[in-house]
């Protein structure tokens, strides 16, 4: 653990120091932002998706008359800013006592706290809400007191509810969708294309997603640049994909793509997890007598903050595979990304790596053999046959 007193002056590192973060979010995406880069790590930010202003939504215009005229018996609020939103857009439209007395008059029924309190806030009395804040939990409640032939309107909040409305439907319900913050393509996906080369490239060490929409357009971007199978490979290999909750993850799963998400479905629980996967799956080296961790785009050395650039971080991933082992040049070289067929580019590379790492005995070099990691000795039993 870092002493403040054995080294003073030197800044305290983050659990993500040295890591690249991607965040696909378009709301609240400064906040997930904020709280990485407060644990050490670089964001590359681009909105994956952008969310259609309510009160130029014709979609939820029409919804939010339907269910003044044709008032459904029972209402699922799913969220609480989607609720909140729903209203301020009726009041928009100068629909909104009207809106608010229908839903009076009719069962309503809340996710979980927030959504209750947005209800409350609005002067309005929710009939039943889950503790567990599931949908499942709603969803079977629904189906015990039967639905045939009853009209139920679900606030949704862009984001689908795999199986809700399914259900609801195959029992014999009219469900009245309200889409309340839809989504739609990022007018500019330049930023879009920047974050995806990122992932594609291993130049992210984890890509969040906090929406099951983000991730599906994220999905389809790759698509229509040809480059899927480079994503899938890279977010199966190399490429951590974190997402807030199960649903947010069904798009990456239908691609086969294992991802890892939080106990709890909320932005500071899927940063802490970042804080414990990242760490747990840098390599840790004895090296020259000094302690060598490699991450992202950097590296500690005795837990000193070193920046290396991306050729140079290549070529000591490359070394740290085999630690202790010599490596060619030409393995080096096929190392570089875009390096051609001159084996110069790897001395020139090398000689910055060490550079940036300050302390050149780490990397030796074999002559008319290659480089290798001046790993301890007592080390060296331990990877003589990695």
């Amino acid at each position: 653990m870092y002493d403040e007193e054995q080294h003073p002056g030197r800044p305290e590192l983050g659990p993500l120091t040295g890591f690249t973060v991607g965040v696909t979010a378009a709301r609240r995406a400064d906040e997930l932002g904020a709280l990485l880069q407060r644990r050490g790590a670089a964001v590359l930010h681009a909105p994956a998706l952008r969310i259609v202003p309510l009160a130029d939504d014709g979609e939820l215009l029409a919804a939010t008359e339907e269910i003044i005229d044709q008032p459904p018996e029972v209402v699922v609020a799913t969220t609480a800013i989607g609720f909140r939103g729903w209203v301020e857009a009726a009041d928009g439209w100068g629909l909104g006592e009207q809106l608010l007395d229908r839903l009076r008059g009719i069962e309503l029924l809340a996710r979980g706290p927030k959504v209750k309190g947005a209800i409350r806030a609005a002067g309005l009395t929710e009939e039943w809400s889950p503790s567990s804040e599931s949908m499942a939990e709603v969803l079977g409640r629904l189906l015990e007191e039967g639905v045939d032939g009853r009209r139920i309107a679900v606030q949704l909040h862009g984001e689908p509810l795999p199986g809700f409305v399914e259900s609801l439907r195959a029992g014999g319900a009219q469900v009245v969708p309200v889409p309340v913050y839809r989504w739609m393509p990022p007018e500019d996906v330049t930023p879009l294309d920047r974050l995806l080369d990122g992932a594609v490239s291993r130049g992210l060490d984890a890509l969040t997603f906090t929406s099951a929409p983000a991730a599906a357009s994220f999905l389809s971007r790759a698509e229509d640049r040809g480059l899927l199978a480079e994503l899938l490979a890279a977010l199966s290999q190399d490429v951590l994909p974190a997402c807030v909750g199960p649903v947010t993850a069904l798009p990456l799963q239908a691609r086969g793509v294992d991802t890892v998400q939080p106990d709890r479905f909320r932005l500071g629980p899927l940063v802490q997890l970042l804080c414990r996967e990242l760490p747990a799956r840098a390599r840790a080296l004895p090296i020259a007598g000094h302690r060598v961790e490699i991450r992202g785009h950097a590296v500690l050395v005795d837990d000193v903050l070193k920046p290396v650039p991306p050729a140079g971080m290549s070529l000591l991933r490359a070394l740290s595979r085999r630690p202790g082992w010599v490596v060619s040049r030409a393995d080096l070289l096929r190392a570089l990304p875009g390096a051609g067929r001159d084996e110069h580019a790897v001395e020139t590379a090398m000689a910055r790596l060490r550079t940036a790492l300050g302390t050149p005995k780490l990397i030796q070099t074999v002559v008319k053999r290659g480089y290798r990691l001046a790993l301890d000795p007592a080390a060296d039993a331990k990877y003589a046959d990695a």
